[in-house]
């Protein structure tokens, strides 16, 4: 009886929190105007791809399977994308900017020459 119970009110949630989620890296152009370049930004956007809300009987478990293991491996690998992305674009930043930001004084580095 606990199992049924458990089905009856846990798949359905489970059915809209797993609605055919995906994660797609989206990038973002912007123009800095203390280096004079422009940067790229990378986020992760998700976008929704099918609904499983008409779902009633235990074939669901399958597609509520397939759903979370496409939307968690589409996670991690948009999330490595974006990472890496974002820091490759900060690096070719660094490398192009016109103007880089002033070296700090600091008192334990050796005098130029």
């Amino acid at each position: 009886m606990n199992r049924l119970r458990c089905c009856r009110f846990g798949l359905p949630l489970a059915v809209m929190l797993l609605d055919g989620c995906v994660y797609m890296p989206e990038t973002t152009i912007r123009y800095d105007p203390k280096c004079g370049v422009y940067e790229r930004k990378m986020t992760m956007q998700p976008y929704q791809v099918g609904s499983l809300m008409g779902c009633r009987d235990e074939g669901c478990v399958t597609g509520l399977v397939a759903a979370g293991a496409v939307s968690a491996a589409s996670a991690v690998i948009t999330g490595s994308v974006v990472v890496v992305g974002n820091a490759v674009s900060w690096l070719e930043k660094q490398a192009q900017c016109l103007n880089p930001p002033p070296k700090s004084d600091n008192p334990r580095s050796p005098p130029e020459k």
